[in-house]
């Protein structure tokens, strides 16, 4: 907006609480403002005066917090791994959020930008998908990923090798290094469970091939202790404070 008689949505705010100009830019940043009924966010707005300014009666300056976001990313989208697939990011908007496990945690559309992808997954595997604007958690799942178990649910097509299971669970290769061991187990005649640390792309798909088995297809359930549960795919929703990785 450049029209000449606008003025800083800061400016009208700062008149409205009243408050300080700079204290009047945090309750926009933080999502607290909206203008003839739309929530404004940019502390850089302009109004005019003929526009209805409203201020959120639960509006406090309490620091805006770092969010980290689950989603349960969904087959053919890319998240990290090649380059084959639209973003995985695309699913996340506010109609995605499951509102269900909103909780206390408002949504902003800040909480879309600056994201770190700590867990990359295959583009053709579905499955939750982990993105951070916590330092914190870049850390743990990034930095000392190799420690984080994450939990696979395979299904499979073909007839097992003979020993083809403990093979799964310990005695394979993959890019000429000895795998780790692992717990692998059947969840029923065409389904793998994987429970396995330090896995890298197109491991699962190569480990089954060595016995004979073809994927289906892969849904990461489970990264370190934070399950994906009942999330549908597509959805996405914030970590609650109370969930360690």
């Amino acid at each position: 907006m450049n029209d000449d008689s606008s003025i800083r949505l800061a400016k009208r705010v700062a008149e409205m609480m009243p408050c300080s100009r700079a204290e009047a830019e945090q309750y926009i940043a933080g999502g607290w403002i909206s203008v003839d009924g739309a929530l404004v966010e940019e502390p850089g707005a302009r109004v005019l005066d003929e526009q209805e300014v409203m201020i959120d009666p639960d509006a406090t300056l309490g620091e805006i917090v770092p969010v980290t976001i689950l989603l349960h990313k969904s087959a053919g989208y890319n998240a990290g791994v090649g380059v084959e697939g639209e973003a995985a990011t695309m699913l996340l908007s506010a109609e995605t959020l499951q509102e269900a496990t909103h909780g206390k945690q408002r949504f902003l559309r800040r909480h879309l930008s600056k994201l770190t992808l700590c867990s990359p997954l295959d583009t053709k595997a579905a499955g939750l998908v982990v993105y951070t604007q916590d330092f914190r958690v870049a850390r743990k799942l990034v930095d000392e990923g190799m420690r984080v178990e994450q939990e696979f649910i395979v299904e499979v097509s073909g007839d097992i090798r003979e020993g083809g299971l403990a093979l799964l669970n310990h005695g394979l290769t993959f890019n000429g290094k000895e795998i780790a061991p692992m717990k692998v187990s059947w969840q029923n005649e065409t389904r793998l469970r994987f429970a396995l640390k330090g896995v890298k792309p197109g491991q699962i798909l190569h480990m089954c091939r060595m016995v004979n088995l073809t994927i289906v297809s892969m849904k990461r359930i489970r990264i370190g202790r934070v399950p994906m549960a009942s999330l549908p795919a597509g959805q996405w929703r914030y970590l609650h404070e109370y969930e360690k990785f």
